[in-house]
């Protein structure tokens, strides 16, 4: 999606010039049992203005659903079917699909890219590159206001590390471990 080795950055340069790829989409790793590595799944047509959707001619939806899924187990991750049923209807609301919503851009989820923004990014296709990071929710304050409180909950929470640890330590000793 971004390694030029091997002419990839040509072939990304030539699938987009082309106005083959609809979608990217970025899953989280350990999805499968088979592989840790996260996935990104590449919906190609050969046709975005074939009159059963929008026009999408020289657009590109990027989807990052990452952080998306439940561990359960340590080597395994599902999702689940609200998040499937989400990526879903944001592809076809993209689409212009009938009855599944409207489609707009989410900072940090999804984002409908123009072909000339992809090419100023060098052809690639990184779904995380486009759709940003997630709005922050401002927290009213200026940080030089909030700072002092944060380092004062800081030093509290040390404090209660350090108890903590010398409660683990002490029932540690009960049971014939540590000194």
């Amino acid at each position: 999606m971004s390694s030029n080795l091997s002419g990839e950055g040509e072939i990304r340069k030539s699938i987009i010039e082309a106005d083959l790829v609809d979608c990217m989409i970025a899953l989280p790793g350990q999805l499968f049992y088979t592989t840790p590595i996260p996935v990104c799944l590449w919906f190609l047509t050969r046709s975005k203005a074939n009159g059963k959707f929008r026009d999408r001619r020289q657009e590109t939806l990027f989807i990052d659903a990452r952080k998306m899924g439940t561990v359960v187990d340590r080597v395994h991750r599902d999702l689940s079917e609200q998040e499937i049923l989400h990526i879903s209807r944001t592809y076809h609301a993209w689409r212009g699909e009938i009855n599944v919503g409207t489609y707009k851009d989410v900072p940090g989820f999804c984002m409908n890219a123009k072909a000339e923004g992809i090419a100023a990014q060098g052809y690639i296709l990184t779904p995380g590159r486009y759709v940003g990071a997630e709005e922050v929710e401002d927290e009213g304050a200026p940080f030089d206001e909030s700072f002092p409180h944060l380092v004062t909950r800081l030093k509290d929470q040390l404090l209660e590390s350090d108890q903590l640890t010398k409660n683990i330590l002490s029932n540690l000793k009960v049971f014939g471990y540590g000194r």
